[in-house]
């Protein structure tokens, strides 16, 4: 598991990116977060995930929130 910050994420389009703790940003889209109800990050929340290939590149998946 890799661990980081959300850069940003745009709840009407769904998607953003997280900055891993070693500098890298990753694209996140909101099926890849993990809980019940209304799936969403906050700027600066600190998550685990994993990075998968998606078709467009490294992508998060399995993300929580700490």
């Amino acid at each position: 598991m890799h661990q980081g910050k959300v850069k940003w994420f745009n709840n009407e389009k769904g998607y953003g990116f997280i900055e891993c703790n070693n500098g890298e940003d990753v694209f996140v889209h909101f099926t890849g977060i993990q809980g019940e109800g209304f799936r969403t990050l906050e700027e600066g929340q600190a998550v685990t995930f994993e990075i998968i290939e998606g078709n467009r590149g490294p992508q998060a998946s399995n993300v929580f929130k700490e």
